[in-house]
């Protein structure tokens, strides 16, 4: 809210010369806005002062900068410079006169907050890969993996994905080694090159990131698979946010019955985690896999003990 007394003792001018300043924005408003309620200054009889109403079609609300803050804070995902730089960017959509009270809600968090090790700009590079992912061109990179061995890979880049602190590059091999996408973790390639050879994928087959997103799990790649099992944990809802694509097709007893299609690798490390609650039905071989990976869990237990 501006009152046109104080701007004149700030600015050592007339109150004229200050409304006319105020006649000009408006002014040039209505130029730069085909309607008044998009932007425009309104006086406030009440409190005697100006202020400005912006239509929300072009600007984020207080509330949407603090939530998109708070999104950004809890991802961890850019080194502090970048986030500081998008923080900047965000907070000039916010009213000057609740500019304050947002910065103040999220300094603390800010201050306090720890990147991931990697250490990594994101920015860049996620661009970078977007635009091969539009042209359809195959890249070729380093790639450090987690055993710290680093390969090179030559790939056809469709999606770049976030889950779970990280930033992902989903991709096909370029020789066609594997029928379903791999997953890349965007802070582990280096020496990103573009190699000008188009790649195109028929329209039937195109690669939906969407639909992935339903069926993987901890972004562990894998063949697509159905399952079935039974649950009696304490939160159901919780299983079926963790698994968009799961449905509960039955009761046994206390037991309910969860049917969903998933990329294999990811769901068995997620099974592992549910085991008291959790019983895999189908496949057998999946329910085989997940009784050989609890046995190693219990048998370093008890090398530990």
């Amino acid at each position: 809210m501006l009152k046109k007394e104080p701007l004149a003792d700030e600015y050592g001018v007339s109150l004229k010369t200050i409304q006319r300043d105020i006649d000009d924005l408006r002014a040039y408003l209505a130029d730069t806005h085909f309607l008044e309620a998009e932007a425009s200054i309104k006086y406030d009889k009440i409190k005697g002062g100006y202020y400005l109403v912006r239509f929300e079609r072009e600007w984020l609300t207080n509330q949407e900068v603090l939530a998109i803050c708070k999104i950004l804070l809890e991802s961890r995902a850019f080194q502090k410079d970048e986030l500081s730089g998008l923080f900047n960017k965000l907070i000039t959509q916010v009213p000057l006169i609740d500019k304050k009270a947002v910065e103040d809600i999220i300094r603390n968090e800010y201050f306090y907050y720890v990147p991931l090790k990697h250490n990594k700009q994101l920015l860049s590079p996620i661009w970078e890969l977007s635009e091969f992912i539009i042209k359809q061109e195959i890249v070729s990179f380093t790639y450090k993996r987690q055993d710290d061995k680093i390969k090179e890979r030559l790939v056809k880049p469709v999606a770049i994905m976030f889950s779970e602190y990280y930033f992902y590059l989903i991709a096909f091999m370029a020789d066609e080694s594997k029928d379903f996408p791999a997953v890349f973790r965007i802070d582990r390639i280096d020496n990103l090159k573009g190699t000008t050879e188009k790649f195109d994928i028929p329209y039937k087959d195109r690669f939906n990131d969407g639909e992935f997103r339903k069926r993987v799990q901890f972004m562990y790649p894998g063949k697509l698979i159905n399952v079935k099992f039974y649950f009696n944990g304490n939160s159901l809802e919780a299983v079926l946010d963790r698994i968009p694509t799961a449905k509960v097709i039955g009761r046994d007893g206390d037991k309910y019955i969860v049917e969903a299609q998933v990329f294999g690798k990811g769901i068995i490390r997620w099974f592992l985690s549910q085991k008291d609650g959790l019983e895999v039905i189908s496949p057998q071989y999946l329910r085989d896999e997940i009784k050989v990976e609890i046995e190693k869990m219990v048998k370093l237990y008890e090398r530990i003990l």
